[in-house]
């Protein structure tokens, strides 16, 4: 084991502060467990995690390891949207996986248990687990059960975003709002739709990572607590064999997530985050190609919010990714997991249940849920969630209505500058251009509670929530700041996008791009503190934002 370190006669002055920790004597000899908790208290989809964390610890404890708990940051997306502090929401995805990185190599662990939920903390465990090595489980915290919108039928935060822009369009009234501000979110959890969070749980169960179930058990269902005991066990066993992440997770395993990805018509991040954690365990080929790819072959077969009216409680009660992974048994290699059993052997086993989960043969729609666009406006790609797009939105052109940040886009719907027929372009906000690459989910929702969302598409360098609906295109790449297209785009030049063709261009001569391009761009105030170091380090949309 690792921890052997400290069982040497020089391990003594080691020994000697871990005895400081409360390390008795009996349990020196014992594998040494971390627990990598993103428990806080500001956070809804963390606040519970506290007792999860302590459930894996006494299964550790049950198996025979000593466990140590440890924390990391999360950010919750919804709190940090639409001001500042969402430019460093995927800046903590890097500095999560390298704080678990630092504390398991730092001590020698023998093994670790990520303890996780929310949007940027699941990619980055995964990222840490590929590039540390040593056994690992990624425990997710569960999804909240769905609001009660006083309007009649469910809601979640997309709901309170949406009627915002309600709001503003004069449509509802304040206090309508704060009625449903008030119910969209009832407790602990993850928003309940398939958003970033949940997509990265259920793709966490499919790369093996994860335990079979755990995706979609609600945070506030008994049953979470019961299968952080087991984890806690598990990951003893895991350290006595020798099982390693990259044992168990192969390149048929990321083929598997894009697969599933493309089934439940996941967040258009996973677009960044697959990528990234496939370069961590050192798998190629991991692309936007690849999800181009997968997208015409993979149909969409489960509709959930934001593209339709499931929550994670429904598709758990229709039997979760397994039932999922069932429908889509021709279609899946062989992969491992933490558990021992093969993806293929889990799917066997598995039954949907109820309508949630459709037929390959009758899919919602006949293609993935995300589709990859190439074209002058971006060489090297954009992503939209296309079964989230309405037929009519398939295809669009329109007008450039442009903004260089999204205050400015913000400024410009809620006035009354945008109007049907437009395409909204919002940049300067990539990875470098804003730092940070934040997510453009109140211009969205904005454009959609305005009763815009057939008629106004919507263009960006940034990245989206998963709870974006309608014609949204992010990670537009080569970004803005660097240079790209995008850059060039001036109010009134004709946008046009056709999804069906995977096509996304601006009208305009090569001759003039470049002529615009030769201008001089607006760069802005140096950021401070992290989002400078980010800047200097981070990759554009297409490659996953990656940091080197």
């Amino acid at each position: 084991m690792r921890s052997d370190v400290f069982r040497t006669p020089s391990g003594a002055p080691a020994r000697s502060l871990l005895r400081a920790s409360g390390v008795t004597d009996g349990e020196m000899a014992r594998p040494f467990v971390g627990i990598a908790s993103s428990w806080n208290d500001i956070v809804p989809g963390h606040v519970h995690l506290d007792a999860v964390a302590r459930e894996i610890a006494r299964g550790v404890e049950e198996a025979g390891g000593r466990p140590f708990t440890f924390g990391v940051p999360a950010v919750c997306d919804g709190v940090a949207m639409g001001h500042g502090g969402m430019r460093y929401s995927l800046v903590s995805r890097e500095v999560i996986s390298d704080c678990c990185e630092i504390m398991v190599e730092a001590h020698a662990l023998d093994g670790w248990v990520g303890v996780t939920n929310c949007d940027k903390v699941t990619p980055g465990m995964l990222m840490a687990a590929g590039r540390v090595n040593v056994p690992a489980i990624v425990f997710t915290g569960g999804a909240m059960e769905v609001g009660k919108d006083p309007r009649g039928g469910d809601s979640d935060l997309q709901t309170v975003f949406e009627a915002l822009g309600s709001v503003r369009a004069g449509d509802m009234d304040d206090p309508l709002l704060h009625e449903i501000e008030r119910t969209a979110c009832p407790g602990a959890g993850s928003c309940s739709g398939l958003f970033t969070a949940n997509t990265m749980a259920c793709l966490t169960e499919v790369l093996g990572l994860g335990m079979g179930g755990n995706a979609t058990t609600l945070a506030t269902d008994p049953e979470k607590l019961r299968l952080a005991r087991r984890a806690g066990r598990l990951i003893v066993r895991l350290i006595e064999e020798g099982r390693k992440p990259r044992d168990v997770v192969t390149a048929a395993s990321f083929r598997n997530a894009v697969r599933v990805d493309m089934a439940i018509g996941g967040s258009t991040n996973t677009a960044l985050h697959i990528p990234a954690i496939a370069r961590d365990f050192g798998i190629e080929g991991v692309d936007l190609g690849l999800f181009d790819t997968i997208s015409r072959e993979v149909p969409h077969i489960v509709s959930m919010r934001p593209a339709g009216p499931c929550s994670m409680a429904d598709l758990h009660a229709a039997g979760g990714i397994p039932a999922v992974m069932h429908v889509l048994l021709p279609m899946l290699e062989d992969a491992g997991t933490v558990e021992g059993k093969g993806i293929r052997e889990i799917a066997k086993a598995a039954k949907p249940m109820g309508d949630a989960i459709r037929t390959l043969e009758e899919p919602f729609h006949a293609e993935g849920g995300i589709a990859v666009l190439k074209g002058n406006l971006a060489p090297r790609g954009a992503v939209v969630k296309q079964a989230a797009v309405s037929e009519k939105m398939m295809r669009f052109k329109g007008p450039a209505r442009v903004f260089d940040s999204e205050e400015a886009a913000i400024e410009g719907i809620s006035s009354g500058k945008v109007v049907p027929g437009d395409v909204v372009v919002i940049r300067y906000v990539g990875p470098k251009g804003a730092p940070g690459m934040p997510e453009m989910l109140s211009p969205t929702s904005m454009i959609a509670g305005m009763g815009l969302g057939d008629s106004v598409a919507l263009v960006t360098d940034g990245r989206f929530s998963g709870a974006t609906r309608g014609g949204a295109i992010g990670h537009v790449s080569p970004e803005a700041y660097e240079g790209g297209p995008i850059a060039a785009v001036r109010d009134g030049d004709t946008v046009e996008i056709d999804i069906p063709k995977r096509t996304i261009t601006v009208h305009m001569t090569e001759k003039e791009m470049a002529k615009r391009l030769s201008s001089p761009r607006p760069i802005g105030p140096a950021p401070p503190g992290a989002l400078s170091k980010y800047r200097e380090l981070v990759g554009d949309g297409a490659g996953g934002a990656y940091l080197g």
